[in-house]
Protein backbone atom coordinates (compact mmCIF):
# COMPACT_ATOMS: atom_id res chain seq x y z
CA UNK A 1 0.00 0.00 0.00
CA UNK A 2 2.93 2.64 0.88
CA UNK A 3 4.44 1.69 -2.78
CA UNK A 4 1.02 2.91 -3.68
CA UNK A 5 0.59 5.75 -2.23
CA UNK A 6 4.08 6.97 -3.17
CA UNK A 7 3.82 6.02 -6.39
CA UNK A 8 0.72 7.85 -6.85
CA UNK A 9 2.31 11.20 -5.26
CA UNK A 10 5.19 11.06 -7.55
CA UNK A 11 2.66 10.53 -10.63
CA UNK A 12 0.25 14.00 -9.34
CA UNK A 13 4.02 15.69 -8.92
CA UNK A 14 5.27 14.81 -11.93
CA UNK A 15 2.30 16.26 -13.80
CA UNK A 16 2.06 19.24 -11.71
CA UNK A 17 5.87 20.24 -13.13
CA UNK A 18 5.48 18.56 -16.69
CA UNK A 19 2.04 20.41 -17.45
CA UNK A 20 3.10 23.80 -16.80
CA UNK A 21 6.46 23.02 -18.25
CA UNK A 22 4.75 22.50 -21.79
CA UNK A 23 2.19 25.00 -21.63
CA UNK A 24 6.33 27.25 -21.22
CA UNK A 25 7.46 25.55 -24.17
CA UNK A 26 5.08 26.13 -26.36
CA UNK A 27 4.37 29.24 -25.78
CA UNK A 28 7.89 30.55 -25.52
CA UNK A 29 8.09 28.76 -28.96
CA UNK A 30 5.26 30.24 -30.63
CA UNK A 31 7.39 33.93 -29.71
CA UNK A 32 10.30 32.98 -30.56
CA UNK A 33 10.03 31.08 -33.59
CA UNK A 34 6.82 32.10 -35.79
CA UNK A 35 5.64 30.95 -38.75
CA UNK A 36 4.46 33.97 -40.95
CA UNK A 37 2.61 33.36 -44.64
CA UNK A 38 0.26 35.11 -46.41
CA UNK A 39 -3.58 34.86 -45.45
CA UNK A 40 -7.00 36.58 -46.21
CA UNK A 41 -7.34 39.20 -43.44
CA UNK A 42 -4.66 40.56 -40.75
CA UNK A 43 -6.01 40.73 -37.09
CA UNK A 44 -5.45 42.94 -34.52
CA UNK A 45 -6.64 42.06 -30.54
CA UNK A 46 -7.90 45.09 -28.62
CA UNK A 47 -6.06 46.25 -25.36
CA UNK A 48 -6.11 49.70 -23.73
CA UNK A 49 -6.72 52.70 -25.41
CA UNK A 50 -7.64 56.24 -23.62
CA UNK A 51 -10.08 58.51 -25.55
CA UNK A 52 -9.18 56.89 -29.27
CA UNK A 53 -5.37 56.86 -29.01
CA UNK A 54 -4.26 53.54 -28.50
CA UNK A 55 -1.98 52.92 -25.91
CA UNK A 56 1.60 51.19 -26.10
CA UNK A 57 0.54 47.70 -26.55
CA UNK A 58 -1.95 48.21 -29.02
CA UNK A 59 0.10 50.89 -31.10
CA UNK A 60 2.49 47.53 -31.15
CA UNK A 61 0.15 45.63 -33.04
CA UNK A 62 -1.31 48.04 -35.17
CA UNK A 63 2.44 48.68 -36.47
CA UNK A 64 2.93 45.40 -36.62
CA UNK A 65 -0.34 45.05 -38.98
CA UNK A 66 0.29 48.30 -40.77
CA UNK A 67 3.96 46.42 -41.38
CA UNK A 68 2.75 43.08 -43.09
CA UNK A 69 -0.46 44.44 -44.78
CA UNK A 70 2.13 46.89 -46.49
CA UNK A 71 4.12 43.75 -47.51
CA UNK A 72 0.79 42.36 -49.25
CA UNK A 73 0.48 39.15 -46.50
CA UNK A 74 -2.78 39.75 -46.33
CA UNK A 75 -5.43 42.49 -48.21
CA UNK A 76 -7.65 43.30 -45.05
CA UNK A 77 -7.21 44.49 -41.16
CA UNK A 78 -9.77 43.72 -38.66
CA UNK A 79 -9.47 45.42 -35.47
CA UNK A 80 -11.34 44.04 -32.27
CA UNK A 81 -12.31 45.11 -29.75
CA UNK A 82 -15.06 46.73 -26.81
CA UNK A 83 -14.66 49.84 -24.36
CA UNK A 84 -14.80 49.73 -20.78
CA UNK A 85 -17.72 51.58 -19.09
CA UNK A 86 -17.68 55.00 -19.20
CA UNK A 87 -15.09 55.09 -22.58
CA UNK A 88 -16.52 57.16 -25.05
CA UNK A 89 -14.93 54.91 -28.02
CA UNK A 90 -13.72 51.24 -27.81
CA UNK A 91 -10.62 49.36 -28.68
CA UNK A 92 -11.89 48.21 -32.08
CA UNK A 93 -12.48 52.19 -33.00
CA UNK A 94 -9.26 53.26 -31.98
CA UNK A 95 -7.58 50.70 -33.78
CA UNK A 96 -9.24 51.28 -36.93
CA UNK A 97 -8.93 55.22 -36.81
CA UNK A 98 -5.39 54.75 -36.12
CA UNK A 99 -4.56 52.67 -39.39
CA UNK A 100 -7.13 55.16 -41.35
CA UNK A 101 -4.50 57.78 -40.54
CA UNK A 102 -1.55 55.98 -40.98
CA UNK A 103 -1.59 55.10 -44.88
CA UNK A 104 -4.39 52.21 -44.62
CA UNK A 105 -7.73 52.72 -46.64
CA UNK A 106 -10.64 52.58 -45.39
CA UNK A 107 -11.74 49.88 -47.39
CA UNK A 108 -9.25 47.57 -46.26
CA UNK A 109 -10.20 47.89 -42.52
CA UNK A 110 -13.07 46.03 -40.29
CA UNK A 111 -13.95 47.18 -37.51
CA UNK A 112 -15.64 44.76 -34.65
CA UNK A 113 -16.50 46.35 -31.29
CA UNK A 114 -16.95 43.03 -29.31
CA UNK A 115 -14.83 41.79 -26.55
CA UNK A 116 -12.44 42.16 -23.72
CA UNK A 117 -10.71 39.23 -23.78
CA UNK A 118 -8.39 37.18 -26.10
CA UNK A 119 -11.65 34.54 -26.47
CA UNK A 120 -14.46 37.05 -26.93
CA UNK A 121 -12.73 38.73 -29.35
CA UNK A 122 -11.54 35.69 -31.36
CA UNK A 123 -15.11 34.21 -31.70
CA UNK A 124 -16.29 37.51 -32.86
CA UNK A 125 -13.50 37.84 -35.84
CA UNK A 126 -14.15 34.55 -36.50
CA UNK A 127 -17.32 34.93 -37.08
CA UNK A 128 -16.99 37.91 -39.73
CA UNK A 129 -14.72 35.65 -41.14
CA UNK A 130 -17.03 32.94 -42.12
CA UNK A 131 -19.68 35.42 -43.03
CA UNK A 132 -17.21 36.51 -45.27
CA UNK A 133 -15.98 32.66 -46.34
CA UNK A 134 -12.47 33.36 -45.37
CA UNK A 135 -10.14 31.37 -43.17
CA UNK A 136 -6.65 32.20 -43.17
CA UNK A 137 -6.23 34.74 -40.59
CA UNK A 138 -2.55 36.38 -39.43
CA UNK A 139 -2.80 36.99 -36.18
CA UNK A 140 -0.71 40.60 -35.24
CA UNK A 141 -0.26 40.57 -31.29
CA UNK A 142 2.58 40.08 -28.52
CA UNK A 143 4.69 36.83 -28.80
CA UNK A 144 4.01 35.56 -25.79
CA UNK A 145 -0.01 36.11 -26.70
CA UNK A 146 0.62 33.85 -29.91
CA UNK A 147 0.45 30.52 -29.16
CA UNK A 148 -2.94 31.10 -27.10
CA UNK A 149 -4.56 33.36 -30.52
CA UNK A 150 -3.53 30.88 -32.72
CA UNK A 151 -5.14 28.20 -30.66
CA UNK A 152 -8.18 29.42 -30.02
CA UNK A 153 -8.69 30.69 -33.59
CA UNK A 154 -7.83 27.38 -35.27
CA UNK A 155 -10.49 25.51 -32.82
CA UNK A 156 -13.13 28.02 -33.75
CA UNK A 157 -11.96 26.76 -37.70
CA UNK A 158 -9.88 29.22 -38.51
CA UNK A 159 -6.34 28.68 -40.31
CA UNK A 160 -3.86 30.58 -38.28
CA UNK A 161 -0.20 32.24 -38.02
CA UNK A 162 1.21 34.89 -35.41
CA UNK A 163 3.02 37.91 -36.55
CA UNK A 164 4.16 39.39 -33.51
CA UNK A 165 5.49 42.59 -32.16
CA UNK A 166 9.01 44.11 -33.16
CA UNK A 167 8.37 46.89 -30.56
CA UNK A 168 6.32 47.94 -27.24
CA UNK A 169 6.12 46.69 -24.31
CA UNK A 170 5.03 43.43 -24.79
CA UNK A 171 8.13 43.09 -27.07
CA UNK A 172 10.69 39.80 -26.84
CA UNK A 173 13.02 42.79 -26.20
CA UNK A 174 10.91 44.38 -23.59
CA UNK A 175 8.85 41.04 -22.01
CA UNK A 176 9.43 40.20 -18.45
CA UNK A 177 9.57 36.49 -17.56
CA UNK A 178 6.27 37.25 -15.48
CA UNK A 179 4.69 37.45 -18.94
CA UNK A 180 5.95 34.48 -20.04
CA UNK A 181 4.54 32.12 -17.19
CA UNK A 182 1.36 34.38 -17.29
CA UNK A 183 0.78 34.01 -20.95
CA UNK A 184 1.20 30.26 -20.48
CA UNK A 185 -1.13 29.93 -17.59
CA UNK A 186 -3.80 31.75 -19.60
CA UNK A 187 -2.83 29.26 -22.02
CA UNK A 188 -2.95 26.11 -19.88
CA UNK A 189 -6.34 27.25 -18.69
CA UNK A 190 -7.40 27.28 -22.03
CA UNK A 191 -6.97 24.29 -23.46
CA UNK A 192 -8.08 23.11 -20.16
CA UNK A 193 -11.20 24.84 -19.13
CA UNK A 194 -11.92 26.96 -21.85
CA UNK A 195 -12.50 24.51 -24.22
CA UNK A 196 -15.07 22.56 -21.65
CA UNK A 197 -17.00 26.33 -21.84
CA UNK A 198 -15.43 27.77 -18.57
CA UNK A 199 -14.36 31.23 -19.63
CA UNK A 200 -11.27 32.26 -17.57
CA UNK A 201 -10.81 36.42 -18.51
CA UNK A 202 -7.49 37.76 -18.89
CA UNK A 203 -8.20 41.19 -19.60
CA UNK A 204 -5.85 43.18 -18.00
CA UNK A 205 -6.59 46.76 -17.14
CA UNK A 206 -4.06 48.56 -18.07
CA UNK A 207 -2.33 45.92 -20.41
CA UNK A 208 -3.20 43.78 -23.15
CA UNK A 209 -5.05 40.46 -23.51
Amino acid sequence: MFKLIRRAITFILTLAIAIPGYAIVVTWNAAHHPTIRSGDVIVVPGAAQLNGTPGEVLLARLQEAKRIYQLGLAPLIITVGSGAPGDRTTEAASGAYWLRTHGIKRSAIISIPTGRDTRTQTAAYVSEMKKRKISDVIIATDPYHCQRTITMAEDLGAIASCSPVKDGPNSLENSRLRYLVREAGAYLAYITLGRRGINVSDHLVNGGL
